[in-house]
């Protein structure tokens, strides 16, 4: 639309845009990782591009806009206990065998407790602790525990979160790791109440990820519990742990002249500042990008907080898709607005460590003397 609203009223584009869509996130992005890298190399599709931004979240409320510096990563899990070769009948078995439901029922209550902590060893070894710099960034936030409630169908229920002050709950749901159980595969799920003792049962399970936390690193974390967990329950049958799906999480710098650039543009549509937000969901192309590219990626969500994204009733407002399209354009006219080298041009040598800590030193996309 912003690029069709050009054509149609004859204005050049600031800058070049290059389109790319991702359309299989749900089942793991198969083959879009490998083909990133492929096209970031010299003379490819990618390979000078200086700035990403992805519209793929949203606002942390329903009224007030933000730009997003982090995403936390996903370690996504199956375990799998198998006690026989086919479904067996309880009233005929039962009490004979060693029933696999009644192990992973076990295996999955290890995991995490009502409260909301981690049970696995090691998971929170490598989690940085919060900085002065990283706590004051919840003091301005635009955030209500009340209605935040309300927006996620809690108030009616438990009318009950896990914390009572805002800048805890925002800190569990950005920048912590979190456990959550998903689901069983292979047993009796449907109404009435059939009498079956499954031949094999699944618990499907993931962790959230934060930053310096390996997905690698917990899969082994939480092979190991579970491996020694069944050890303990003596049990004869098989189990297997399997990581289905795994990616770190994504933390960049909200002064970057691309986070700057958004917000310009997002003042300009809403009359305000945007918030600067952490968002606990995981998008992996995010870290991809910039991994190969080594150019700075912005999140600019759209949507508001109560869209009810992947549930019942999934909507989408009208005022925000045409905001939205307004700010994207705005977006691309301030970067044309920008100063200095192209970051995808820079080769310069990279700073020493040393230099790497002076202050304002290291300004994605680069990591050398330019500045914007």
């Amino acid at each position: 639309w912003v690029i069709q609203a050009h054509r149609k009223l004859g204005v050049d584009l600031p800058v070049n845009v290059k389109l790319m869509f991702e359309g299989m996130e749900e089942s793991g992005s198969e083959g879009m990782f490998e083909a990133i890298q492929i096209l970031s190399k010299e003379g490819k599709f990618l390979s000078d591009v200086d700035f990403f931004c992805i519209s793929d979240n949203y606002w942390l409320g329903a009224s007030k806009p933000c730009l997003t510096y982090g995403l936390r990563g996903l370690a996504y899990f199956s375990c799998s206990v198998q006690c026989c070769e086919q479904d067996l009948h309880s009233g005929v078995l039962g009490g004979t065998v060693h029933e696999a439901m009644t192990d992973l029922v076990q295996l999955m209550a290890s995991l995490i407790d009502s409260s909301g902590k981690i049970l696995v060893p090691g998971i929170m070894d490598d989690v940085a602790e919060v900085t002065p710099e990283e706590d004051a960034l919840y003091e301005t936030i635009d955030f209500n525990c009340e209605s935040y409630k309300k927006e996620n169908k809690v108030a009616s229920v438990s009318n009950k979160l896990m914390y009572e002050k805002e800048k805890d709950l925002l800190m569990a749901r950005w920048r912590w790791p979190t456990l959550s159980l998903h689901g069983i595969e292979g047993a009796f799920a449907g109404t009435g109440a059939k009498t079956v003792i499954p031949a094999k049962a699944i618990g499907k399970f993931s962790l959230r990820l934060v930053p310096d936390q390996d997905p690698k690193r917990i899969e082994q974390c939480v092979s190991d519990h579970l491996n020694k967990v069944f050890s303990s329950l003596g049990s004869p049958n098989k189990m297997n742990v399997t990581l289905l799906h795994g990616a770190k999480a994504w933390l960049s710098d909200p002064k970057h002249p691309n986070f700057e650039a958004a917000a310009r543009a997002t003042e300009k549509v809403y009359g305000m500042l945007p918030d600067y937000t952490r968002e606990g969901g995981s998008i992996p192309i995010t870290t991809a990008f910039e991994e190969a590219t080594q150019m700075n990626v912005c999140l600019l969500p759209v949507g508001a907080c109560d869209d009810m994204a992947h549930s019942q009733n999934e909507k989408y407002n009208k005022k925000n898709l045409i905001n939205g399209v307004k700010v994207l354009g705005l977006y691309l006219h301030e970067l044309g607005e920008l100063k200095g080298p192209k970051p995808s041009e820079c080769r310069c040598v990279e700073l020493s460590p040393e230099e790497l800590m002076e202050p304002g030193a290291f300004m994605r996309g680069f990591k050398c003397k330019c500045f914007m």
